[in-house]
């Protein structure tokens, strides 16, 4: 089977295991159904995701202009506590930011290796964890905008990780962690406006499950630019990674906006 097409992170839906779909605009390939078939990646070109011009990709599948004008890249995105669009201030577009940050957001832990704090907004819960490859997550406390949302993260952040340690994901290194218990402990470090909401959530365990045949036990990171033609057999996804039988790991969000030929055998 021979596919063609741009990159994007791959959909999941929530399932045991989780289910992974690479969506092309032509085609989409369900890849739970691919796992243990062999597998050629070649990098063939770029397309930016924002203005798709054949552009070579800066971050987050734009090009270098798209990343520093459009408003899905602003600083807020990666750092929440900028968030100005509950005062009606705009960063970049003011209507596309009140769209996104003016909505339900979760500040929660994760573990996809360490225990790990994090915000998404509430419409991308689960797929946010499924997406970090997390084992299991909670939430901690909803709120109703981003920046409510950044400021919970940045006092959290004095006391737990805010980073996935992608080789421990990928390996399934993963630590114990009673997350009920990790919760309670978060109350006497919660700045004080956001304890009514804390109090309001309703903390539920999620555990996730990803369709993985085998681990590997020592990883390298395929990069497209370095090596544009790939082969190997896939063995499992976890998070966005493609895991292959050789330990090559394949992390498709980072290669978003990425042209590639696929060919499955």
């Amino acid at each position: 089977m021979q596919y063609e097409g741009v990159l994007n992170k791959m959909h999941t839906e929530f399932a045991n295991p989780i289910q992974y779909y690479l969506v092309f605009e032509q085609a989409f390939i369900h890849i739970n159904q691919i796992i243990n078939k062999d597998i050629e990646i070649q990098h063939i070109g770029y397309q930016c995701l924002n203005c798709a011009k054949e552009k070579k990709i800066f971050r987050q599948g734009f090009c270098f202009d798209c990343f520093t004008s459009s408003a899905a890249a602003g600083d807020w995105i990666m750092r929440p506590e900028l968030s100005k669009a509950h005062l009606g201030i705009a960063d970049r577009d003011l209507a596309y930011e009140q769209k996104v940050q003016l909505q339900p957001h979760i500040v929660y832990f994760a573990v996809a290796s360490d225990l790990k704090v994090g915000v998404t907004r509430k419409t991308q819960v689960p797929t946010r964890w499924i997406d970090q490859g997390a084992s299991a997550a909670i939430p901690i406390v909803e709120v109703p905008n981003r920046y409510l949302a950044g400021i919970t993260e940045v006092a959290l952040k004095q006391h737990y990780t805010d980073k996935t340690n992608w080789r421990k994901m990928v390996q399934n290194q993963i630590i114990n962690v009673d997350l009920i218990q990790a919760v309670k402990n978060t109350e006497s470090f919660l700045p004080a406006e956001i304890m009514p909401y804390y109090e309001k959530t309703q903390q539920e365990i999620y555990e996730l499950n990803y369709p993985v045949e085998q681990y590997p036990t020592t990883c390298k990171s395929l990069n497209l630019d370095k090596t544009p033609n790939y082969k190997g057999k896939l063995v499992g996804v976890k998070g966005q990674y493609l895991l292959f039988n050789d330990g090559t790991v394949f992390n498709v969000r980072s290669y978003e906006g990425f042209k590639i030929h696929l060919s499955i055998n």
